[in-house]
């Protein structure tokens, strides 16, 4: 890059790619810091992305292929005492309700198309730039030393993921439960629409999860039979295990200016979690990612990346929206949380209420679609 960058985004994950090849298509010099990294365990984790995140990467000529984003043609979910609530892509219309993505494929698909982007440097350690954005995840070290404070609400469950072969195909159904001691366990079809791979998020008491992780691989599998009510018959664990604790959080500012006067932009985790029960975490920061790309395109050609107008545009857009699909996954969860009577009853009557509404259910899909 003969020039020196505009904009340096803090942390080379999914979010900061998708960033980064956002802006340098609108021809914005972008210095994308990614330091070398030991190798590790391989990532087990898949991420269930929307229509509009589809589009945007799509755009961006970083979707994967066929094998590694499988299409959700239906989803059900289960309460605890009979309730049900079934979700088509017929009938909402659409080819699919989401698409679940193999989290390396997706990531190699944007290195790529990095490395092909003129505008892009990727380097090893932060950089001056007009506009500094902070993807460094929910434990950011660049977002505390700049004094955000960012606000964690802790819930007393871990996430445990893994990968599982099941004995029947999937059929493009996605798939979760919730039990009545409130943990959350999902399977999400993976390998293509007549695979048989599943990608395993469970939701469990804190306490549980060493002894989960723990059980020898058949036992594990078996456990997560049970709780899955057999559907897909025999499973096989195919992956490791991981586990980390989960927690709504949000940063209590996402713009502001640095020391030497220059800007900085909180991106994805950095500014917000919520709980994966809806799937929407990595769709929350592509959107995050898409706003600030648009309000930095549409700027008068006057003003600075860094301007502070456009900063806080950015900011009202997305704390909505954010805020929005916080307070729903969090009711969720508290919803199933608690077993005072009348809630089980009322809660799972309310799920098959939510079934039978045309209209609310439509509604509710396209908006978890990003339509």
């Amino acid at each position: 890059m003969a020039l020196p960058p505009e904009v340096c985004i803090r942390g080379a994950g999914i979010v900061g790619h998708a960033l980064a090849l956002l802006l340098a298509r609108e021809r914005v010099r972008v210095a994308l810091v990614a330091p070398p990294t030991p190798n590790g365990k391989e990532d087990v984790r898949a991420y269930a992305l929307n229509a509009a995140s589809r589009n945007l990467l799509e755009s961006l000529r970083a979707w994967p292929d066929a094998t590694h984003a499988t299409p959700v043609h239906a989803m059900h979910v289960h309460g605890d005492q009979g309730g049900e609530v079934q979700f088509q892509s017929a009938q909402q219309k659409v080819d699919a309700l989401a698409w679940i993505v193999d989290v390396p494929a997706l990531e190699r698909q944007l290195a790529d198309a990095v490395r092909f982007q003129p505008q892009i440097e990727v380097v090893g350690a932060p950089v001056s730039a007009a506009l500094t954005v902070i993807c460094e995840g929910k434990a950011s070290a660049t977002r505390d030393a700049i004094g955000v404070r960012y606000e964690v609400t802790p819930y007393p469950q871990h996430a445990i993921a893994a990968r599982l072969e099941a004995e029947h195909p999937h059929g493009g159904i996605a798939r979760q439960w919730f039990n009545d001691k409130g943990e959350i366990l999902a399977l999400l079809p993976l390998g293509g629409a007549a695979g048989h791979s599943l990608a395993l998020v469970w939701s469990v008491d804190q306490f549980r999860v060493p002894t989960l992780l723990a059980q020898d691989a058949d036992e594990f599998a078996a456990g997560v039979r049970e709780a899955s009510h057999d559907v897909v018959g025999a499973l096989t664990l195919a992956s490791e295990r991981t586990a980390w604790p989960l927690q709504r959080a949000v940063a209590d500012r996402w713009t502001g200016r640095l020391a030497d006067g220059k800007a900085w932009a909180l991106a994805g985790d950095a500014a917000h979690t919520v709980h994966p029960l809806a799937g929407q975490g990595l769709n929350l920061g592509l959107a995050d990612a898409a706003a600030l790309a648009d309000v930095i395109k549409g700027r008068d050609y006057w003003r600075s990346v860094g301007d502070a107008r456009l900063l806080r545009r950015y900011e009202r857009a997305r704390r909505t929206d954010v805020l929005s699909m916080s307070l729903a996954t969090d009711g969720l969860q508290q919803l199933f949380a608690h077993n005072v009577d009348p809630l089980p009853a009322l809660r799972n009557w309310g799920m098959r209420g939510f079934d039978r509404s045309r209209f609310v259910k439509r509604w509710v899909a396209r908006q978890a679609m990003g339509l």
